[in-house]
């Protein structure tokens, strides 16, 4: 009997580098699960084809023939680097729909890939990639630059926190002199006012570094937002490190999170989920439906974006 098939969900974007860079990964993930003879597919909730609903159809059929009799069943893992919204709601409601749609189907749900130690020593491998060597005559710490770590932002505050938390796990056993986190939407501090702090607490040396899986609006937001700032004080060196992008660590990790799924009973955080936990100023989130997020691929839904 074969495993279950692996579904890769993501967000989706309009920029066409973020879903060439998605279709690598995918081909990547499929190539690692295919030695352990699992079938894989991804499809984003929104912006960009294909959509998740023409994965599944991808995939039911090898769901099917991997549990006869058995109910078939397909492993989502979430293509998020912390648990936010999509994760939370949005990629959980898709999946309730295409259950609909392939009655008899169920689903195995893993965890976001965030935080994840892969994940922090990719993105101190970016860092590395845009930072000056270390003269000879200099301490390691000495030579290093302070770090901003940006992230997407987002309403929850549990995700928002993940990403603090990745920039503390960061700094951490690293030479950096400081690692601090901004968010370019939804959330505070945006990037020129985590510049700011940065250069308030003595830096003049700052990597901006994207914590974003592809290339995409927002990472390319991040990037001129930072070069902003640094026109406006041309005595700092500011530079903007790459995306984690398309590598073979990322797809280890995807695989990873898929085993978990289907050996153990995996959950979200729920200590501090603001669906489950109330939250100063988010009490009204406990307990709130969830609804799938449109997607204008779909010919049975009719949201669009502006």
């Amino acid at each position: 009997m074969s495993p279950p098939p692996l579904l890769l969900a993501a967000h989706g974007t309009r920029d066409q580098a973020g879903v060439a860079a998605f279709a690598a990964l995918a081909d990547r993930v499929g190539a690692l699960a295919a030695k352990a003879g699992t079938r894989a597919a991804g499809g984003f909730i929104e912006l960009s084809s294909p959509p998740i609903r023409d994965a599944v159809a991808v995939l039911a059929p090898a769901a099917r023939a991997a549990s006869p009799g058995d109910g078939a069943r397909i492993v989502a893992v979430p293509l998020m680097l912390s648990a936010a919204g999509h994760a939370k709601g949005d990629i959980p409601a898709a999946l309730a729909r295409e259950r609909a749609r392939h009655p008899g189907l169920d689903w195995a749900y893993a965890r976001p890939l965030g935080p994840h130690p892969v994940l922090i020593d990719l993105l101190a491998a970016r860092i590395a990639g845009v930072s000056d060597p270390a003269p000879a005559t200099s301490s390691p710490a000495a030579a290093a630059p302070a770090v901003l770590v940006v992230g997407r932002g987002s309403t929850d505050p549990d995700a928002n926190a993940d990403v603090v938390k990745t920039s503390r796990l960061l700094w951490e056993g690293r030479e950096f002199p400081l690692a601090e986190t901004a968010f370019v939407s939804l959330a505070r501090p945006d990037v020129a006012e985590g510049l700011e702090r940065c250069r308030l607490l003595g830096a003049r040396r700052i990597v901006v570094a994207r914590y974003f899986l592809f290339p995409g609006v927002l990472p390319d937001r991040v990037a001129q937002q930072a070069e902003d700032y640094a026109r406006a004080h041309p005595e700092l060196d500011i530079r903007c490190a790459d995306v984690l992008g398309d590598c073979d660590e990322i797809a280890a990790l995807v695989y990873e999170r898929y085993q978990e799924a289907l050996s153990g009973d995996i959950r979200m955080n729920c200590d501090m989920c603001v669906y489950r936990t109330a939250r100063p100023g988010f009490e009204h989130r406990v307990g709130a439906p969830q609804h799938p997020h449109d997607h204008p691929h779909d010919p049975h839904q009719n949201h669009a974006h502006a």
